[in-house]
């Protein structure tokens, strides 16, 4: 009993220190940083106050000005 006891202490201690593990915004496609990355652009912002980083890719793209 103990043993499990130790076992929940320590997953649940481990679930608070991994590193990296970052909000989604975007669809799923996107991340919730102060940052973004050469390779990201910010599209949005998250309910947190964070960039939503997008790889350009993922952006919608802009519509011709001449089209209504």
């Amino acid at each position: 009993m103990k043993l499990l006891v130790l076992s929940l202490a320590v997953l649940l201690l481990m679930s608070h220190l991994t590193p990296g593990v970052a909000q989604r915004c975007w669809n799923l496609l996107g991340k919730c940083r102060h940052r973004c990355s050469r390779k990201e652009s910010v599209y949005v912002y998250c309910t947190n106050g964070k960039m939503c980083c997008v790889k350009p890719k993922y952006q919608p793209k802009p519509k011709p000005s001449w089209l209504f």
